[in-house]
């Protein structure tokens, strides 16, 4: 039990660290398309969720999960989770603003429940 423990922890902070990684991806275009473009920040939201999901896909698929199996699957699934996470991270975006939260607020409860969420369904469905 304490292995697997052990193992769970240790996965998810590499899951982390990789999600960091895709996080800033995910928040640079965010910003610059709020900012820069005037795109509504849910929609921004949406789409720095789909380029930071590319960067955490390649990131997970070796350096948390050690996945060797075929690509295309793996990829298939991962959007899929992605695409969840997304979705769940627009909504409580949409919601934050229409509360009146700043938006970047509003994304980093979106991010911190996105975290949790993607980490259990990839570590159950999309590489094991």
């Amino acid at each position: 039990m304490a292995a697997s423990l052990t193992d769970l922890l240790h996965r998810f902070f590499r899951y982390g660290l990789v999600g960091v990684l895709a996080t800033a991806a995910h928040y640079a275009l965010l910003a610059a398309l709020v900012e820069g473009v005037q795109v509504p920040a849910w929609i921004a939201s949406g789409l720095g969720a789909a380029l930071g999901a590319q960067v955490a896909f390649f990131g997970n698929r070796r350096f948390t999960f050690d996945h060797r199996g075929p690509l295309g699957p793996a990829w298939l699934k991962f959007q899929g989770t992605a695409l969840i996470g997304a979705l769940v991270g627009m909504a409580i975006v949409a919601g934050g603003v229409a509360l009146g939260w700043h938006y970047l607020l509003a994304q980093v409860v979106a991010t911190l429940t996105g975290l949790v969420l993607t980490f259990l369904v990839n570590r159950r469905w999309t590489f094991s």
